[in-house]
Parts: structure tokens; sequence; C-alpha cells
């Protein structure tokens, strides 16, 4: 049998420690080796435990979460899980400053009076504790490799790929990811001229309440514009939409988002794979597809659907994503055109556009 998971707690809140530790005793796969109040009680204490999973809140005294995750990357690198409040709360942007600092997921804070959400939300907790384990994060300094090659580092060499001469006008970009999302967004969007002449939809698996706050943190950042996408709207070059809490994005007919809240795919709900194939319908060989790093296989069908209509795929490497999942089944199916670096799919798609910003 395997070894549990050991996870280190770092929450000042008894209300919210007790419910963490009730949710993850639903489960044998998980061990909590130590809980801690505060950032420097968790530095500590990770010597001593050597958890493989840190979860910390965000606010709290002596060492807040930003300040304890900076300490824990350059001193004990491991993945990190931000459990904090959701974007109803004013403290949205800050969560993702802690995403910048080294975090590679967030899940809401649980408080008092769960009911009937209690079972899913520890099953959600639960499997993010999963997926995390199976990474190794290294601190900047650090360049050595898991075998499977999940983990938080971006070679500092990539190979580069051109992208397809003769390629019809690019008419919308679509872009799908899970666990790291957030991360490879901020490697590729912010690197987009405020010029650039399509609309960009994403999909990014994330607990409800943080898509807002996701939103927010690239708007900061970038020179395009970050929005949710709205029921209705005419998309808009120069603008990347991203999918609402709880629906499908898609567009219709007359060339406007529509929302769908037919099934989940694989547990999730906004999908991937809807929104690229409601693309690959409509634009037909002018979408663009990139799947990005994520467990799971959302998004490999729809990927398909965009290179069969002739459209240009992109699915992320191995050695640049947090969690291979995505794009490798992506790759197993034939949908991926091209399996580039991180660091390079801004610069190709800007490469692919180049023609249409000078006729502008």
């Amino acid at each position: 049998m395997k070894n549990p998971i050991k996870v280190l707690i770092v929450e000042d809140s008894p209300v919210a420690l007790a419910i963490l530790l009730r949710m993850l005793k639903t489960t044998q796969d998980i061990v909590v080796v130590g809980t801690a109040s505060n950032g420097l009680e968790g530095l500590d204490l990770i010597p001593k435990l050597s958890p493989e999973v840190i979860c910390t809140d965000f606010h709290m005294p002596k060492m807040n979460g930003l300040e304890f995750i900076k300490e824990v990357m350059k001193r004990f690198p491991r993945p990190i899980l931000v459990i904090s409040v959701s974007v109803h709360d004013d403290d949205h942007n800050n969560i993702f400053q802690l995403i910048g600092a080294g975090a590679l997921d967030v899940f809401p804070k649980p408080k008092g009076g769960l009911g009937i959400n209690f079972d899913a939300l520890s099953l959600e907790l639960i499997q993010k504790i999963k997926i995390l384990s199976g990474i190794v994060t290294f601190s900047k300094h650090k360049t050595e490799q898991k075998p499977d090659h999940r983990h938080h580092r971006i070679p500092e060499k990539p190979a580069y790929v051109q992208p397809v001469e003769g390629k019809a006008d690019t008419s919308v970009v679509v872009i799908g990811a899970s666990t790291g999302g957030p991360q490879a967004y901020e490697a590729i969007l912010p690197k987009l001229p405020a010029d650039f002449p399509v609309p960009i939809f994403c999909v990014q698996h994330i607990s409800e309440g943080f898509i807002s706050g996701l939103v927010d943190w690239l708007n900061s950042h970038c020179k395009i514009k970050i929005a949710l996408a709205k029921l209705g709207e005419l998309p808009e070059a120069g603008t990347a939409y991203f999918a609402p809490d709880g629906a499908h994005l898609k567009i219709g007919r007359s060339g406007r988002f529509t929302f769908s809240h037919e099934a989940t795919f694989m547990g999730h709900r906004p999908s991937v794979n809807m929104t690229m194939s409601s693309a690959a319908e409509f634009y037909k060989a002018g979408a663009i597809g990139i799947l990005l790093t994520g467990m799971g296989i959302d998004g490999a069908d729809g990927l398909l659907s965009i290179y069969n209509q002739g459209g240009l795929t992109i699915a992320q490497d191995e050695t640049s994503s947090i969690v291979f999942g995505m794009p490798k089944k992506a790759i197993e199916i034939g949908a991926a055109r091209y399996v580039i670096a991180l660091e390079n799919i801004s610069d190709m798609l800007i490469k692919c556009v180049d023609r249409q910003r000078i006729r502008l």
C-alpha cells in the first residue's frame, strides 16, 4: 500500500483548521503531519516533518502567507495550496500574488455550516492535494528533474518552432488549462501587444469564486484587456475572455457568447472541450487552439476539433508543464500540430497574427 501523502496546514483560524482536518480525515490517502498558526511556525516545522504538500492561509499574524511562500520556495521548495477567501472578499488580487510567488493552486477557506457542500468540497480538496503531491517544485537556483518531468521550472533554452507558412488569417485564439494554468497564462498573456488583432477565449479549471480574482490579477499585468465573458457579448480583438464559474463558454451562430449549463465533463464546468469544439465549429480554420498544463484529459478532444477544421493547434511541452496530463493526451491522439515550451507560445502567436496587425 502506498504511503499517505504528508500535509502541513498553516492556518490561524481554529474554525477553518478544524474543518480542514475533518475534510482530510475522510481519506486514508492523506495524513496531516502538523499544523501551524502562522508562517514562522510553519517554517520551523517543515524540516522536522518533511511534508509533501503545504496548505496555507493568506492573512496570518507574524508572517503572512505571501512572506511564508517566498521563504518556502527559497529554502524548502515544495507544492503549496493556498487556502483563502474567494473574490467576494477584498483580497482577491493578493491571493494571486501568492500564485505568482510560487503557490500552485487555490482552495476556498471553509466556513462553519458547510452542510451538503461538505462532501463535495472534501473531494475537491483531496483531489487537489493528490495532484500537487506528484509535482516537484524548485527554487530559482535548482535544475534537478524528476523522471516524469512534472515540475515547476521553465528550461533555460527551450526549442523554438516556426509557425505554419501560408496559414489562413486567424479569427480567434482558444486556450485551456488546469493545474498550473494561472502561472502559464501569466507567462503568455502579458507578452501580447495591446493591438493583438483577434479575441482570445480562455478556460481555466479553478475552485468556484476565484475566477474573477484571476482575471483582475492578469489584467494588472497585461497590455491586452482581460475580462470575464458575458452572455450575448460580441468578442472583440485585443481582449482575452475567461469562462465564468459554472458554465460552459460557447460561441453562438451570431458570433456572440452563449453559456451552457449541460453536464460537466470529467467534473469540469466550464470545460475546455466545450469551448474549443464550439470555436472550431464557428471559426473553422481561423481558430488557433492551445492546451496548457493540467491534470486529466479535458481539452484534448476540443483541440482535435480545431485540428480537424484546419486550425493551428499547440500543446505545451512536457518540460515546461507543471502537470503534463492534458497536453500529453492531446499529443497522444494527434491533436497537437506543435509541441512548444511555454515561454515560446506568445512569440508564436504574435508571428501568426503579424500580417493582420500590419493591416490594422
